[in-house]
């Protein structure tokens, strides 16, 4: 039996943001967090646009949402490649941080955007033509409904990045999905 390194994007995005965390909190705060507001003539706060994925508040943030990045990650790299969820997981950060810049007056980082995107999608890996899943809708009203619920709490925890992920992650499944002839013609 030997090892592999499976799962590409997953293995790599997860030893990256742990090695991030290794570092001074200062230093992820200052390359991997979004401010509350945006300097457009600072080069370094474009790259924080989608760097805040890779910074976490601590090792229970970071443990928390590479769990499940670990746990799906591999099924959605081998269903949509390599290169397809590394794109999804960059539109997504790069989309949380723009609209959490635009739209709100509190800072982000993590990667639970990306999570929760991987959340939806993964509720789309075994569907076929003209088919809603009953999954999806299970995930989107249980995993939803709850960040929906809980954006009414004052927390430290960015439900508008959960909330946004997760519509990605459907977006991405309905537009990216090949969708599978039926193999039954009625």
């Amino acid at each position: 039996m030997k090892i592999t390194y499976n799962a590409p994007f997953t293995l790599t995005f997860t030893l990256i943001a742990t090695i991030i965390h290794a570092f001074p909190q200062g230093f992820t705060e200052s390359f991997f967090a979004v401010g509350t507001n945006m300097d457009f003539g600072d080069p370094l706060d474009y790259f924080r646009l989608f760097s805040h994925a890779l910074g976490h508040a601590n090792w229970n943030h970071l443990f928390g949402n590479f769990s499940l990045i670990l746990i799906l990650g591999p099924i959605l790299e081998e269903k949509y490649g390599t290169k397809m969820l590394a794109l999804m997981s960059f539109i997504t950060a790069l989309v949380t941080g723009i609209l959490n810049v635009l739209f709100l007056n509190t800072g982000l980082y993590g990667a639970s955007g990306i999570v929760f995107m991987m959340i939806l999608l993964s509720s789309f890996t075994n569907m076929k033509a003209k088919v809603i899943p009953v999954t999806f809708i299970l995930v989107v009203v249980l995993f939803l409904g709850k960040e929906v619920m809980n954006s009414f709490e004052q927390n430290n925890v960015s439900q508008f990045a959960h909330i946004l992920g997760g519509i990605l992650g459907g977006v991405f499944g309905f537009f990216t999905h090949n969708f599978e002839k039926d193999e039954k013609k009625v």
